[in-house]
C-alpha cells in the first residue's frame, strides 16, 4: 500500500498523481486483490462521513518482515467508525494492531488513513475524476444551502423567519448508539465542540424516545450554527488542535434529519413545518443542557401587506440586536442537500471608501497579475486596514497591475469596498468580513 503513496509523491504535478491512481484502478478492474484494497482504504480516508474518532495515532519503530494484516485493519476502521471501539479500548486496539505491520506500511499509508490525511498531495476531486461510478467513489458532503434573496420570486407564501447568526454551521451526526461528531458545511470533523457533543449523548434516548420516529432510532443529524462571544474567538477556537476553550458556544438548532435521509440520500422529503414540529416536541429535554438552543423564529405571509411590513420589521430588529440579517424558509419544502430556495438569506451590505496603500500579486492563476488591493483608512473612529482580492475581472487584474508596474498610478486612488461587516483584530485595528473591489471614487 505505501508503494502508491510513494509513487504519488515523486511529484507534485496533478497528471501524475491522476495517472498513479489510475494505473492502481486499471489494476483493480482486473481483480488485483492490492489494488482493490489500496482504494478502498483511500475511499475510507477521505470518505467524509467515516470517522475514526482518534486523535493521537502512534507510529512504529523500523521494522520490516511483518504480516501487514489487511484484512484485520479493514475490520478495525468498522469498529471505530461504527463507535464499537472508543476510548482507551480504541487507543489500545490501534496501538497492538501497529506492531503487526511494517513500519513503511503503517507509517506511510495505515496510520494516515486513519488520520484521514495520506499526505500525498490528492483531493476527493482527484480521486473520483479516475474512479467516477465506481465502488470507490467518495461521497462528497453537502447539506441545505441558501440563495441570496434579492429579487427572487420565491419571496412569497407563508414563510418562517430566523435570525441569521454570527458562528460557525455545525452539523452534528448522532449515530444509533447515542454517540456523535461534529462536521463543518465542508465536511471537515470539528474537534472542539465536545461539550455540546457530550450534552446531546447524554440525553439521546430521551429525544428518541419523545420524538416516537423510527427513523431517528438508527441515528440522525442537528442541523445548526454555533456561536460564541465573538466570531473572531469562535473561529480561533473551532480550528485549534490543542488549549481548546469553546465551554461557552451555544449549538443553536434549527433542523433535524434521519441519519439515512442525510448521508445516502441528500434528502428529506418532510415538511419543514413538520421538522420544525419534531424539534419542539424535544424542546423540553433539549432545555436541559446548557449548551444547546433551538432557534427562535416567526411566521410571516408574504402574499400580504402585513407580511411583507412584518419581514422589514424583522430585519431591522434583528440587525439592530447584533445578528448578520435573516433567514428566509419555505414551510412546505423538504431538506436538500444543496444550495437552492428552499432557504434564502437576507443581509445588510456596508460600503468603506478606502485607500490603496499597496498591490500584492497573484499566485497561481493570478501569478504576474494582481492579487489584491491593499486598502486602510478610518470610518468612525475605526483604523481599517484590509486586503481586497475580489471583485475584479481577470481584465481588471492585468490592467490595474500594468498601471501599477508601469507608471506607479494606482497607490493613493480611493477605493470603494463593499463588505458584509467590519471586525475587530486582536490588535485593537480594524478589517472587513468579506472585502469586494466595487469601483474607484475619482472624485475623492
Amino acid at each position: 500500500m505505501a508503494y502508491w503513496i510513494h509513487k504519488l509523491n515523486e511529484s507534485d504535478s496533478r497528471l501524475h498523481k491522476e495517472d498513479v491512481i489510475k494505473q492502481a484502478y486499471e489494476m483493480a478492474t482486473l481483480d488485483n486483490e492490492s489494488c482493490k484494497k489500496f482504494l478502498t482504504f483511500v475511499h475510507r480516508a477521505y470518505n467524509p462521513y467515516m470517522a475514526f474518532n482518534l486523535r493521537q495515532v502512534p507510529e512504529i519503530a523500523e521494522a520490516t518482515g511483518r504480516e501487514n494484516p489487511w484484512d484485520d485493519f479493514a475490520s478495525l476502521l468498522d469498529l471505530l467508525v461504527g463507535r464499537d471501539l472508543t476510548g482507551n479500548a480504541a487507543r489500545d486496539a490501534v496501538e497492538t494492531l501497529a506492531q503487526r505491520f511494517d513500519s513503511d506500511e503503517w507509517n506511510n499509508f495505515a496510520r494516515n488513513v486513519i488520520r484521514k490525511d495520506l499526505r500525498c498531495g490528492i483531493s476527493d476531486k482527484t480521486f473520483n475524476k479516475v474512479v467516477k461510478k465506481s465502488e470507490y467513489e467518495i461521497p462528497i458532503f453537502g447539506c441545505q444551502l441558501a440563495t441570496n434573496s434579492e429579487g427572487r420570486p420565491e419571496m412569497s407564501g407563508v414563510k418562517r423567519l430566523e435570525p441569521k447568526l454570527d458562528g460557525v454551521r455545525v452539523l452534528m451526526r448522532v449515530w444509533g448508539n447515542g454517540m456523535s461528531i461534529c462536521y463543518s458545511r465542508n465536511g471537515k470533523i470539528f474537534e472542539n465542540f465536545s461539550t455540546i457533543q457530550r450534552q446531546v449523548e447524554k440525553v439521546y434516548h430521551k429525544l428518541v424516545a419523545i420524538a416516537g420516529d423510527r427513523s431517528l432510532k438508527y441515528g440522525f443529524w442537528l442541523d445548526g450554527e454555533v456561536t460564541g462571544q465573538s466570531f473572531q474567538d469562535l473561529m480561533r477556537q473551532a480550528r485549534r488542535k490543542e488549549n481548546v476553550d469553546a465551554d461557552d458556544s451555544v449549538f443553536n438548532i434549527f433542523d433535524i434529519i434521519p441519519d439515512e435521509d442525510f448521508n445516502i440520500r441528500g434528502y428529506w422529503n418532510v415538511q419543514l413545518h413538520k421538522r420544525i414540529d419534531l424539534l419542539e416536541k424535544l424542546r423540553p429535554v433539549l432545555d436541559d443542557c446548557d449548551n444547546i438552543e433551538l432557534l427562535t423564529h416567526i411566521k410571516v405571509d408574504l402574499d400580504t401587506a402585513e407580511g411583507q411590513n412584518q419581514l422589514k420589521r424583522y430585519a431591522n430588529d434583528m440587525v439592530n440586536a447584533g445578528f448578520e440579517g435573516i433567514m428566509i424558509k419555505d414551510l412546505n419544502a423538504p431538506y436538500e442537500c444543496k444550495r437552492n430556495t428552499f432557504w434564502m438569506k437576507w443581509k445588510p451590505t456596508h460600503t468603506y471608501d478606502l485607500k490603496v496603500i499597496a498591490l500584492e500579486e497573484g499566485t497561481g492563476r493570478n501569478k504576474g497579475r494582481l492579487g489584491a488591493l491593499v486598502c486602510n483608512g478610518i470610518d468612525d473612529g475605526k483604523h481599517i486596514t484590509v486586503n481586497v482580492g475580489s471583485g475584479f475581472s481577470d481584465e481588471d487584474r492585468d490592467m490595474l497591475w500594468a498601471d501599477h508596474v508601469e507608471m506607479d498610478c494606482v497607490v493613493g486612488k480611493t477605493a470603494e469596498v463593499l463588505c458584509d461587516a467590519i471586525t475587530q483584530n486582536q490588535d485593537g485595528t480594524y478589517s472587513l468580513r468579506f472585502p469586494r473591489f466595487i469601483r474607484f471614487r475619482d472624485d475623492k
